[in-house]
């Protein structure tokens, strides 16, 4: 179950830090993800009450993502250290690293998947029948007609299956 944790939740979970309430127990108890606490927690010793504030999202582009990936390689900094010094999430600085672990760092430049697919994906929508030519219509007909023989066929074969059982245990099917 994910949760918005509000301003006040957050300052709670920072005071059961300090009164010394593991991340594991704040954790399991209040459903905040522990990444999400430790670099919370990060954030708190280093600027304290306005690091609990929520921020906007950064848009990276490439030379960004870069640069943050660099850092990370060559200064042995920790994905948490990373998140609070440059204001990215955990899971995208480790999608970044898988990325650049599998294509190099120009992949950085040419991914770019994030959000709502767009909407011209999937299933064309079906035409109304006005909209169509006429031999749309007749090959929609057609494949209207097939699929109800087709019904009509499991039906047929169903009800007859269940006459054989009936007369294999001696009843009689009924008239209906």
């Amino acid at each position: 179950m994910r949760k918005k944790h509000s301003y006040e939740d957050r300052l709670k979970y920072m005071k059961m830090l300090e009164a010394g309430y593991s991340v594991h127990y704040i954790h399991e108890h209040y459903g905040i993800g522990d990444g999400l606490l430790k670099s919370l927690w990060i954030k708190y010793q280093q600027e304290g009450l306005s690091a609990l504030v929520k921020k906007t999202n950064i848009r990276a582009d490439g030379s960004l993502k870069e640069r943050i990936i660099r850092d990370i390689k060559e200064n042995f900094i920790t994905l948490h250290e990373a998140s609070v010094k440059y204001d990215v999430s955990v899971t995208r600085l480790s999608i970044w690293l898988r990325i650049v672990r599998e294509g190099g760092y120009a992949a950085l430049y040419e991914y770019n998947k994030s959000g709502r697919p767009p909407k011209d994906m999937g299933r064309p929508r079906k035409k109304k029948p006005e909209e169509m030519t006429e031999l749309e219509r007749l090959r929609y007909e057609n494949e209207c007609l097939r699929t109800e023989n087709a019904l009509l066929k499991k039906v047929r074969a169903l009800v007859e299956e269940r006459e054989a059982r009936l007369r294999e245990i001696g009843r009689k099917p009924s008239k209906n």
